[in-house]
């Protein structure tokens, strides 16, 4: 079992265990001892980016001197997307990149992203690897090392911003592009360092929201946790805008609105790009890569379109895994994570999926309202119960029994997915059915179970 990498890294609260200083040290000491071994002295080169936390300018401080006192050389990317970083590490042969980031959390958390020379995240098995040497080095650091000093911040390398951008715009044809008018939420995160740039450059007329970080206002009542604010921004324009576009922190995920105002999630952009995809003969085995929460309603429409879905567990990282294992080419979640993997993406990347988008918009000359207008969502709904402790479910037997009582009730008629988030102290509690009456029953009886064996009752949220 990993005990510090989750599903998306490393994530908590910064100043606080493991993102404290000492253990942040070590982090990219263990990381750096681990790459000299395997390229050697003045060739283990790591990427840092970040996202615009006040926490990330000192946490990649930290990481750059354990890197350093391993041997290995970094190079500073500044401000940047995960995905940015993804392609940076593998376009200019890195050894590792390092994203600093908790991506849609909010600004008092942070992450660490680590992705391997392939600009792919790290598998299970390697994170927990990593993981035994990070513990090693933490127990050889000891009391003289100064857990109170504030790291220099880093020089940043010109240029690297600018590859990334110029690699988005020829992965389109921005003369499908040119004349949109999008209206785009950068949610005071990493997107607002590169998202003008390269709209300009493909010939879009965006205008922006959420474009002015602080340090503190990242994903604060904005970005791809709230699409329905620039939803509602796009119904109330009069036309003034062909679509709607939010990304997330450090925007490796993107949701919609179409023309009328209506949220268009992730589940509604995979059904629009494996359409597009399938009828160019791009569609590798006819077959997507969804997740066990996206909706039935997206398996009934890609089915009548000729299309086979699969089903990853949570995470996009598990999503790429059975993409490379079955050899599809088209992947993502409900939440916004879209893999394209028919040109040289390697991870989710949230301005990617936008500029795809807006090209099938282009090629088909309809609007997004129509090109989703047959998929029928069943009633779902999510809870979020905030826990103590994360206890295999089938250990407490009230929650074992509601499971069992919905899954039985609902006998093929619907879902039930229960588990921990990977990066939260969350259990995540998806009903979906046929019956809306019967997905709210079993879903307030499950909620009510777990809330009453572990639940942290002065924090739990709902959706």
């Amino acid at each position: 079992m990993r005990q510090l990498f989750g599903t998306d890294g490393i994530r908590g609260v910064a100043g606080e265990y493991p993102l404290d200083q000492r253990t942040v040290f070590a982090i990219g000491r263990a990381l750096g001892a681990r790459l000299l071994r395997r390229d050697g002295a003045g060739q283990a080169r790591v990427l840092i980016g970040r996202d615009t936390r006040e926490s990330s300018t000192w946490i990649a401080g930290t990481l750059a001197g354990g890197l350093r006192a391993a041997g290995a050389e970094y190079v500073n990317a500044g401000v940047m997307t995960t995905p940015g970083v993804a392609y940076l590490t593998r376009a200019r042969k890195f050894s590792a990149g390092i994203v600093i980031s908790a991506s849609h959390n909010p600004w008092m958390d942070n992450g660490i992203k680590l992705f391997g020379r392939d600009g792919m995240k790290l598998a299970d098995a390697i994170e927990h690897e990593i993981e035994q040497e990070i513990f090693s080095h933490l127990d050889d650091l000891t009391g003289d090392f100064d857990c109170g000093s504030s790291p220099a911040p880093l020089p940043e390398v010109a240029g690297l911003r600018e590859s990334y951008v110029q690699w988005l715009a020829t992965n389109v044809d921005a003369a499908k592009l040119r004349g949109f008018r999008v209206l785009i939420d950068c949610a005071n995160g990493a997107s607002a360092a590169v998202a003008p740039e390269l709209f300009r450059q493909c010939g879009v007329e965006a205008s922006y929201l959420h474009v002015s970080p602080d340090g503190r206002n990242i994903n604060a009542g904005c970005g791809a946790l709230h699409p329905e604010h620039v939803a509602a921004e796009v119904r109330d324009s009069a036309g003034a805008f062909d679509c709607g576009i939010t990304f997330d922190g450090d925007c490796d995920r993107a949701l919609f609105s179409d023309e009328q105002g209506k949220v268009v999630d992730g589940d509604a952009v995979m059904l629009v790009a494996a359409r597009d995809m399938k009828a160019r003969g791009r569609l590798a085995r006819d077959t997507v890569v969804a997740t066990t929460m996206s909706n039935m309603g997206l398996d009934k429409a890609l089915r009548n379109s000729g299309i086979c879905m699969l089903r990853a567990q949570v995470g996009d990282k598990y999503v790429l895994e059975e993409m490379l294992r079955t050899g599809a080419r088209l992947g993502g979640e409900q939440s916004g994570h879209i893999l394209f993997m028919d040109g040289e993406s390697t991870t989710g990347d949230g301005l990617l999926t936008a500029l795809r988008v807006l090209e099938v918009l282009g090629r088909s000359g309809k609007k997004l309202s129509e090109l989703v207008a047959d998929l029928k969502v069943f009633p779902q709904v999510i809870r979020n119960i905030r826990v103590r402790e994360k206890v295999p479910f089938g250990k407490m037997p009230s929650v074992a029994g509601a499971i069992s009582e919905a899954e039985r009730e609902l006998d093929g008629n619907g879902r039930v997915v229960v588990r921990y988030s990977g990066t939260e102290k969350l259990a995540r509690v998806m009903i979906e059915a046929e019956s809306e009456p019967l997905m709210r029953k079993h879903a307030a009886a499950i909620s009510d179970a777990l809330e009453q064996a572990i639940g942290d009752r002065r924090q739990t949220s709902r959706e």
